[in-house]
């Protein structure tokens, strides 16, 4: 088989950046070792920055996200028992963010493929890639007993941290740097309204909280809990007790409570690899970088990942340029560590630190105080949550 661009990975980043190509007759395979029930089975994030909202429309697979996505103009930080509101639309010039699941966005990215009748190769095993370093890149796999080899001009790394794309690359090319964090999220679903109509992320001397919400009957609520922590330890009523108690008393009255459907525990870390171009195999998303999903940036940076390596891959089969392609990594890459940063400093400033001290609690509060009353403060914040520009 052969084809113009071999994209590994079916999640968000590989299938909107196959359906991008798609709409300008640019020639994409899929490749992915799991199953297409696992890969819709993810529960990830749903916060969109508008950047990704519009490339979604670009692509022709937003319909349903404008129908049922929730817009929201505001965040709320909770500390000192209240709420505090930033409004992003206002203080952006009219910017928002939407609420929509990661898993919605994959589903619909799917079915436009398949009535595109594009090709996805499902529960592929053993891929293997090859001479990315040279001309003529190819993949090896196995599926029902039998090794296949896909031809390609480029490969796209679209297979999250744990793929083979970033593994393929020799050590000696690759600089990584991470960062993890001494604590996790317990993540509960559950089929119960949302205890506020935008997001409250709150810091409490018990540890970070957040509401969030996939729909108006759908909510998603975390908890910090230790490093280590085991999700059978936490029943639904030790979650919903815990949750309220690090809520404003407003707040916490009006979470509804309910069995959930869905309960994890995710370790939160900074990751990131450099280059992220190498010969004809680029990575994308995850496969690149993870960020704590305290600013709300994983989905949206590989986002804009795929933005920029569209916009290469357009220049060099239209134009026949390597201009867009070799300028890939490093505007990637400019965009990665500012939304690092954001998230980072969201994660510092929100979560209570195993040796924050009493030093370091004061320091929080003065800036949380600072960052509510400080316009240029809130415009910062602001900004970064709904996006930086391209």
């Amino acid at each position: 088989m052969r084809t113009q661009i071999l994209i590994i990975g079916s999640g968000p980043s590989g299938l909107l950046l196959g359906q991008l190509l798609g709409t300008i007759g640019i020639e994409t395979v899929i490749l992915e070792r799991a199953s297409r029930e696992h890969v819709l089975g993810r529960v990830r994030a749903g916060v969109l920055e508008q950047g990704t909202v519009e490339l979604l429309e670009e692509a022709g697979a937003a319909a349903r996200l404008r129908a049922e996505g929730l817009p929201h103009s505001g965040i709320s930080l909770a500390f000192d028992g209240r709420l505090h509101r930033i409004d992003i639309e206002a203080l952006t010039s009219g910017r928002h963010v939407t609420v929509y699941g990661q898993t919605e966005v994959t589903h619909d990215l799917m079915d436009k493929r398949d009535a595109a009748g594009l090709t996805t190769i499902y529960k592929a095993a053993n891929v293997t890639l090859h001479d990315f370093d040279g001309k003529a890149p190819f993949a090896t796999y196995d599926k029902d007993g039998v090794t296949h080899r896909i031809d390609c001009d480029f490969i796209a790394g679209c297979d999250g941290y744990h793929g083979v794309s970033r593994k393929s690359v020799p050590d000696r090319a690759l600089k990584t740097f991470e960062r993890h964090y001494p604590f996790g999220w317990l993540g509960v679903l559950a089929e119960v309204p949302p205890a506020d109509h935008e997001l409250v992320y709150a810091n409490h001397e018990r540890g970070f909280a957040l509401c969030s919400m996939r729909s108006t009957h759908r909510s998603r609520y975390y908890v910090q809990c230790p490093e280590g922590d085991r999700v059978e330890a936490w029943s639904d009523d030790r979650f919903w007790d815990e949750l309220r108690r690090r809520l404003p008393e407003q707040t916490a009255a009006s979470v509804v409570t309910g069995p959930s459907f869905e309960k994890s525990i995710a370790p939160l870390r900074s990751f990131v690899a450099e280059p992220m171009r190498f010969g004809r195999l680029f990575l994308v998303g995850d496969a690149a970088h993870i960020v704590p999903p305290t600013g709300a940036k994983g989905l949206n940076l590989a986002a804009s990942d795929v933005r920029y390596l569209f916009a290469g891959l357009r220049d060099f089969y239209r134009d026949k340029s390597m201009a867009g392609i070799d300028a890939y990594s490093g505007k990637a890459l400019a965009r990665v560590w500012k939304a690092v940063r954001f998230s980072w400093w969201m994660t510092t400033m929100l979560h209570r630190f195993p040796d924050t001290g009493d030093f370091g609690q004061r320091i929080q509060e003065a800036e949380l105080d600072y960052l509510v009353h400080s316009r240029a403060a809130s415009t910062a914040l602001a900004e970064n949550y709904v996006g930086l520009p391209y």
